[in-house]
């Protein structure tokens, strides 16, 4: 009787620890429901490179445009707002070859975002440095391309990023620095003006 008492709290024991194939997934944080139109006010462009911020909207507009959930309209009509800025635009290169001629870059984009309920007035999320970087060989090399074409990259990267953190859960900060998520009522009410 003792033997069976044993194995059966060894059994009890050892079970819960070998057989569990769950790990740890945090809540997904689910858009209001009062949200269901989406407005996209016009990217600020606080960089010294013209230009930056219409083929970014034009690209954010489409990933919306593609998902479908919410319909883009315009900001006085929605109920939601992104807000965006483009604080740094960095192209440098990164490997020469025995000429000291640049054959190599990194592009390397940092936006600050936030998404504005306009009904409840808050910030359900910000993230200030969301950023997105790419590699890539001058177009001069073999499979080398252009740097219009490496922004295009670059913008792709951030639309879907915005993108699936306004619609599929905005709990998960993904910049760079300065990671935080606000806790209370709205932050950076100068914005929002």
């Amino acid at each position: 009787m003792r033997n069976k008492m044993f194995a059966f709290l060894l059994l009890a024991v050892t079970l819960p620890l070998t057989a569990c194939p769950y790990e740890y997934q945090p809540v997904t944080q689910i858009m209001p429901q009062h949200i269901k139109k989406i407005g996209l006010r016009p990217i600020k462009n606080e960089t010294s490179f013209f230009g930056l911020e219409d083929k970014f909207t034009l690209r954010l507009q489409e990933e919306f445009t593609r998902g479908g959930q919410y319909p883009l309209v315009a900001e006085d009509i929605a109920d939601g707002v992104l807000i965006a800025d483009i604080k740094r635009y960095i192209n440098e290169p990164i490997s020469y070859d025995e000429n000291l001629i640049a054959q190599e870059k990194k592009m390397w984009v940092l936006v600050d975002i936030q998404f504005w309920d306009k009904v409840q007035n808050t910030i359900l999320w910000q993230e200030s440095n969301l950023q997105a970087v790419n590699r890539y060989f001058i177009e001069t090399r073999p499979g080398g391309i252009t740097e219009e074409e490496s922004r295009k990259i670059i913008w792709d990267k951030l639309s879907r990023d915005i993108f699936r953190r306004t619609i599929e859960g905005f709990g998960s900060v993904t910049g760079e620095l300065d990671r935080k998520v606000p806790q209370g009522g709205p932050i950076g009410k100068e914005k929002l003006k």
